[in-house]
């Protein structure tokens, strides 16, 4: 028994890894023989494509959330193909956090907040950022931002702020709209043609227009036979579609144009709005919020006529920097891990009280549950790791 096990392991290496061969003359204690096995096992774990995991991760949280303005995706990219066994996350990818990365062998940093952000005019070792750009590419390492997709995300970052508060309902205060509907076009022009001579060329026409999609389909208006063209087209080819329509007078005083406004989606978006099911203080709310993000220390800006007292319904917050976010929100309290000062006092005025606790502490303890629901969403295929390094640069002292 002992011999065949050991033979077995041995062939793991070979070019046949399915075959076995018996031979005496190899002889291991049973203590060295589960130690290679283990080795082995450890060493031939599953990997992913980099393009393949790529595309999971858009499944688990498109980047077509994201604002517009943010830099999300992939970042840097290694010459394909580009195995990943080791994903690596972490909320900020500085230099110490990419040297951990090199040393936990990482195939792929997913940084939270993109570590580029502005366009890069070149790549020198002149700067930390453009450090991280050589170390990654002399070492293989792709580097990929979800940043505000995963802030919109239902299962995100402001979701998982919000286990904080208590039981709670919330929604996003700036719902995301549905990427992928209407597919095509941001106009919707409709009008009837009376003559099939008038129909083919007018059909003709618009179909010359780029970004314009055409239907048509029968229809009767005041005891007469028509049909009834719509089509889609995008903002630059209205101004072409109009001009054409408005040669004809009589075609033009008939003609709809409807603004195409894609849906809401009552669960993702930037910031939540969270109700709780019973008030609590102001004071056993902070002390929620501090346990949930483990920090000694909050701020806190009283909302005019409240006190530590005072009973806290609803919340709004908003992970990372929320003013914009916040701004206008009905609640008691906003939650936040930075704020304007002066969007700090409009919001005391109006007796909202304010909990600021840093940017990136709102954020960071969102990684571990991270790791757990993308572990389950790739099926343990590849390791997730935490950065130990990664941490918030203000410190209370």
């Amino acid at each position: 028994m002992r011999a065949v096990a050991v033979v077995c392991i041995l062939q793991r290496y070979s070019v046949l890894p399915g075959s076995c061969m018996l031979s005496s003359r190899v002889r291991l204690v049973p203590t060295t023989v589960r130690l290679v096995h283990s080795m082995i096992c450890n060493s031939s774990s599953s990997f992913m494509d980099l393009k393949a995991l790529l595309s999971s991760l858009n499944d688990f949280a498109s980047l077509s959330f994201a604002e517009s303005w943010d830099n999300v995706g992939l970042l840097v990219e290694p010459s394909p193909p580009h195995p990943v066994n080791t994903l690596f996350l972490t909320n900020d990818l500085t230099e110490e956090v990419m040297q951990e990365a090199l040393r936990k062998k990482a195939d792929l940093i997913l940084s939270y907040h993109p570590p580029i952000f502005q366009p890069m005019k070149c790549i020198t070792w002149k700067t930390w950022k453009e450090r991280l750009v050589i170390r990654a590419l002399e070492n293989r390492v792709a580097i990929y931002s979800p940043h505000t997709a995963y802030d919109a995300a239902p299962q995100g970052v402001n979701s998982w702020l919000a286990k904080g508060l208590g039981v709670c309902t919330s929604r996003p205060i700036h719902p995301s709209k549905a990427p992928n509907y209407p597919t095509e076009g941001t106009h919707r022009v409709e009008f009837n043609v009376n003559h099939t001579q008038d129909l083919d060329e007018v059909i003709s026409t618009v179909k010359g227009i780029s970004d314009v999609s055409v239907t048509s389909f029968s229809a009767r208006t005041d005891d007469e036979e028509q049909t009834r063209i719509s089509l889609n087209c995008s903002q630059q080819a209205l101004i072409q579609v109009v001009a054409f329509l408005s040669q004809n007078r009589q075609l033009y005083q008939k003609t709809e144009i409807l603004s195409l406004e894609k849906p809401l989606l009552l669960h993702t978006g930037m910031g939540r709005l969270c109700t709780l099911d019973e008030p609590v203080s102001l004071a056993t709310m902070i002390e929620r919020i501090k346990r949930h993000l483990k920090l000694s220390h909050v701020r806190l800006a009283l909302g005019v006529g409240r006190t530590l007292e005072s009973q806290v319904k609803a919340v709004a917050l908003c992970a990372g920097s929320g003013s914009s976010v916040l701004r206008g929100a009905e609640a008691d309290l906003y939650l936040t891990g930075e704020m304007s000062h002066h969007d700090v006092l409009d919001a005391a005025s109006q007796g909202i009280n304010v909990i600021l606790c840093e940017h990136t502490n709102t954020e960071r303890g969102f990684l571990s549950d991270l790791r757990d629901m993308l572990g389950a969403h790739l099926e343990n295929k590849i390791n997730i790791i935490l950065s130990e390094t990664d941490r918030d640069p203000l410190h209370v002292v």
